[in-house]
């Protein structure tokens, strides 16, 4: 069984029909954040930038193909075609048709395949990334919802025991078995714990407005949440039999922020081959058609197909470049691209590091909130005993108004105390299996 909060109404006076309203689970929480989250959205376009990038780097090897139209016109003294010079003028059309396609690069177009692969593998470890980070923020954000509405329930609890305490003590003023200060007392008390229950009602609100802007919905109006049994959240924990070391060796094979550092550093290692590609020589292949139409006034010429049939020309050829000395800029690139290796080798090692602080910390709160659970279940079960015996003497008059309340309140708030330190402990250990590969859930 699972109770429904519907956190925009928490208020008794209000009744609420939990059909009516979808019921977000952390899951569907998740789920929609990811799918409507603008982070995401422009990681997920990074992503298909990376794979154009790749489409270009393979297409580098293929042939271009190039074609050519010129016209052109001379005017003045030029020399004719009787070596002598004379003012005329000229007219030519020129046609071309080329192709080249390259043999070798001195492996650079290899590298630049292979970085590519690996920067889209990259993007794609980042998006992953980006996608539990908003889901660790969807976590935290629905633990709050419940911790505040624990509060709430608290609150309302206490209303409801200061009313019936008022009830009572009007009836024992009427009978002269109360005095009216004794009275105005328990009034003052409900007072105070409508004042509580109204903090606690725009505490939930502020809650549910902060995780229905996570999940980019126009409005928290309506929006109604999962609630676990609490009696199905006690005994759990995620770190028995764990360390932070073992968490840590699971968490690097599996965690996408590290995927990506280490595919970012072998990134470098082919940046350097490609900045070292050239000290290599290039060679090509290239080939193409041509011809061209000629006129000079004064002067008879073929016709404009007839010449273009005749001047009709071929070439193949292969073009080697040899680099010599380009001001050490080559030499300078790649000692560049080495310091840029060196940094990315860097971070790599302070992500590792920050990720091993991020377990020893979820572990060691793992541990706390399952302390606390056990002591704050023990203390529920003596503040309750000492309730009732209150409540006992209270009734039969061998304790005053104000004795009952501190017991009261005593009592209500070591029940507070103990479902949510339960709630931390589902959410720590949820974080544990989190980072160990599992999907964040409970």
């Amino acid at each position: 069984m699972k109770n429904v909060i519907v956190c925009c109404c928490i208020t008794a006076a209000i009744p609420l029909s939990a059909g009516a309203q979808k019921q977000w689970s952390l899951r569907d929480c998740c789920d929609y954040a990811i799918e409507h989250n603008i982070s995401i959205k422009q990681q997920q376009n990074q992503c298909r930038q990376q794979e154009l990038q790749l489409s270009t780097a393979k297409n580098s090897r293929l042939p271009d193909l190039s074609a050519s139209l010129g016209q052109n016109f001379s005017f003045g003294r030029g020399l004719t075609a009787a070596n002598t010079y004379s003012n005329t003028n000229t007219s030519s059309t020129s046609l071309q048709l080329g192709t080249s396609v390259p043999l070798f690069t001195g492996f650079q177009i290899p590298n630049q395949i292979k970085l590519a692969k690996l920067n889209l593998e990259g993007a794609t470890a980042d998006l992953e990334k980006a996608k539990n980070d908003i889901r660790m923020k969807v976590a935290e954000a629905y633990v709050q919802i419940l911790y505040d509405m624990e509060i709430a329930d608290v609150a309302r609890r206490q209303i409801d025991i200061d009313s019936a305490q008022v009830a009572r003590l009007e009836s024992f003023v009427k009978n002269g078995k109360a005095a009216e200060a004794e009275l105005s007392q328990q009034k003052a008390t409900l007072a105070n714990s409508r004042l509580t229950a109204t903090q606690a009602l725009n505490n939930c609100r502020l809650a549910v407005l902060t995780l229905t802007q996570l999940l980019e919905l126009p409005t928290p109006e309506g929006f109604a949440i999962v609630r676990p049994e609490i009696s199905g959240l006690s005994g759990i924990s995620g770190v028995s039999g764990l360390t932070p070391d073992q968490i840590y060796a699971e968490a690097l094979g599996v965690k996408p922020e590290i995927l990506s550092q280490q595919l970012k550093l072998k990134g470098h290692e082919h940046s350097i081959k490609i900045a070292q590609a050239a000290n290599y020589p290039t060679l090509s292949l290239s080939g193409g058609l041509g011809t061209n139409y000629y006129t000079t006034s004064g002067f008879k010429s073929d016709s404009f197909g007839e010449q273009l049939k005749n001047n009709f020309s071929q070439y193949i050829g292969l073009n080697l470049n040899i680099p010599i000395f380009n001001r050490f800029q080559t030499r300078n690139n790649i000692r560049s691209a080495r310091i840029d290796y060196e940094n990315q080798r860097l971070t790599l090692d302070n992500t590792k590091k920050t990720l091993y602080q991020e377990i020893q910390k979820v572990y060691y709160n793992a541990l706390n909130a399952q302390s606390k659970e056990e002591a704050s279940l023990q203390a529920m079960e003596s503040t309750k005993d000492a309730f009732e015996l209150m409540q006992a003497k209270y009734e039969t008059g061998k304790a005053t108004i104000t004795e009952f309340n501190e017991s009261k309140n005593t009592y209500l708030k070591s029940e507070s105390d103990l479902v949510q330190a339960r709630y931390e402990n589902l959410y720590q250990s949820a974080l544990i299996d989190f980072y160990r590969g599992k999907d964040l859930n409970f």
